[in-house]
């Protein structure tokens, strides 16, 4: 019990430290080096990666989080900083000073531990439920997450504990149902999951540097990829969603429109920027104006999360 609760509390400071990070590297107003970013970056990362599969490796995820902790608070000095307009000065407090573990191949594992059969968690928002405000509303958030995405959650793990039952006894008179469920629910997850990531409060804007130049080159520009992306969302049929993927054989940049998340995705395509069109995720502020809904979410976008998911995407090498 007290493993859990501990994991749960350091993927909260590790995503909420990747978003503190964001926010720095758009507003370029930091004493930190981009350097000692990216390197905190790492860390933050490592620490999200072991606390949601379940670490092997408990001592190095109790000193690690026991450092962002306190990294976390030097970035929200920053921040503070930076949204009072004061004077920019050295920090007395140098994050590259802090007993910082090595990040090493012996700790960072290349290859995440399994989830256990029925016990994947819900996931904390990565910003308070109001932060989207006034694009997304907190009513809808606490819905959307408390609620729906819950009872993806919860209806993985029964789907996971119940085909666990049928190889024991090798019965499998349930086989569709609960594959069905294990599809429909797992997609469910991983989509919601990403879907809360690629926003934050200070988004919004346009994508730079080499996210811009593999959109452009595929689409052509950026507001052609939003066009196509934003038509694509708007024109789904009843449930859904708009996903900016790539394409790991191919290797380049895809948009797909999915009305069942559980089978609508195309082979080797990987989820940069999912768009969630399902009713319960507009429906209390938009009601039936999907294309508003649509149009104020680009303002929560972000980008520097979604440059990064692309980055570790393309390092996906397939063979034929």
């Amino acid at each position: 019990m007290y493993q859990s609760h501990f994991r749960e509390q350091s993927f909260s400071i590790s995503q909420n430290g990747l978003w503190l990070l964001d926010q720095l590297k758009q507003t370029k107003k930091t004493t930190i080096p981009l350097s000692d970013l990216n390197r905190i970056e790492k860390q933050f990362q490592w620490i999200a990666q072991q606390s949601q599969w379940g670490s092997h490796d408990l001592p190095t995820l109790t000193t690690m989080t026991r450092t962002a902790w306190h990294l976390y608070h030097h970035l929200t000095m920053q921040m503070l900083s930076n949204s009072q307009h004061m004077p920019q000065k050295a920090s007395t407090t140098d994050p590259t000073s802090v007993d910082m573990p090595a990040l090493t191949s012996e700790t960072t594992p290349v290859v995440r531990k399994p989830v256990p059969i029925g016990e994947h968690r819900l996931p904390p928002l990565p910003y308070p439920y109001n932060a989207l405000e006034p694009y997304i509303d907190e009513k809808t958030m606490h819905l959307h997450h408390d609620i729906h995405h819950r009872a993806y959650v919860k209806g993985l793990n029964q789907a996971e504990i119940a085909l666990a039952h049928a190889r024991q006894k090798r019965d499998y008179s349930y086989i569709s149902y609960w594959e069905n469920q294990l599809a429909f629910n797992g997609a469910g997850n991983y989509l919601h999951t990403l879907f809360w990531n690629v926003m934050n409060p200070n988004g919004g804007g346009e994508p730079t540097g080499e996210l811009q130049q593999d959109i452009e080159s595929y689409f052509g520009s950026i507001s052609a990829m939003k066009d196509q992306f934003s038509s694509a969302a708007e024109k789904v049929e009843g449930s859904g969603w708009a996903i900016l993927t790539w394409n790991a054989s191919a290797r380049h940049l895809e948009i797909s429109s999915v009305e069942k998340h559980q089978n609508g995705t195309q082979w080797n395509a990987i989820p940069i920027l999912p768009l969630d069109v399902w009713e319960h995720a507009y429906y209390l502020k938009y009601n039936n104006r999907r294309g508003d809904y649509i149009s104020a979410w680009w303002n929560v976008v972000s980008w520097p999360y979604v440059a990064r998911r692309l980055k570790q995407a393309q390092c996906i090498k397939l063979t034929s």
